[in-house]
């Protein structure tokens, strides 16, 4: 007997506390091994306030992302994105479909609600395949005082051009803004 997968969408209040130890479960274990930092408390806030999308195999979470909105600076012009936070599937179920089936709705949901769609990752492949471009000018943070370059973020951020994308220079300088833990 197979498995049925499904995907749901929720807003950050309209999960229970059972989907949220559920998610938040996975995804500590799924960055246990990372080689970039495990999953922090500052990374789970950033996840929250957006929309939730998570793949369930016969009502068990095996995948989870969220986009939240920030508002992203591009050759100094402010762009209303949708930022994705918190992508992970279950250690012994990646490389199954479930991250593509989860950005595929990620994606659709981004292509239609924000101007660009943008994300930090070190797994550029996996997000290329899904039209997701790696940033190539310098990026940076906008702080109390004044913009800070990151250089360590460069050559990590992806964009989604959406069909209410304006006219955007990927060579050009992106910033967010601060926030606590990771800025991007």
């Amino acid at each position: 007997m197979s498995e049925t997968r499904k995907v749901q969408q929720l807003a950050t209040d309209g999960l229970s506390e059972r989907q949220i130890q559920a998610i938040r479960d996975l995804l500590w274990a799924a960055f246990a091994d990372d080689e970039d930092g495990r999953f922090s408390e500052d990374d789970w806030q950033h996840a929250l306030g957006g929309r939730h999308f998570v793949v369930e195999l016969d009502g068990r979470i095996v995948s989870h992302g969220s986009v939240v909105e920030r508002t992203l600076h591009v050759a100094g012009v402010p762009i209303h994105a949708g930022y994705v936070e918190a992508v992970a599937t279950a250690p012994g179920l990646q490389g199954q479909g479930h991250g593509t089936a989860l950005m595929h709705e990620v994606g659709a949901f981004i292509d239609s609600h924000y101007e660009m769609g943008a994300l930090g990752t070190g797994s550029q492949g996996f997000y290329e395949r899904l039209g997701w471009q790696t940033w190539r000018g310098p990026s940076s943070v906008l702080t109390n005082g004044g913009e800070q370059p990151t250089p360590d973020e460069d050559g990590y951020i992806m964009v989604r051009i959406t069909p209410r994308s304006p006219a955007i220079d990927l060579t050009s300088s992106i910033a967010c803004e601060w926030r606590p833990g990771d800025v991007w």
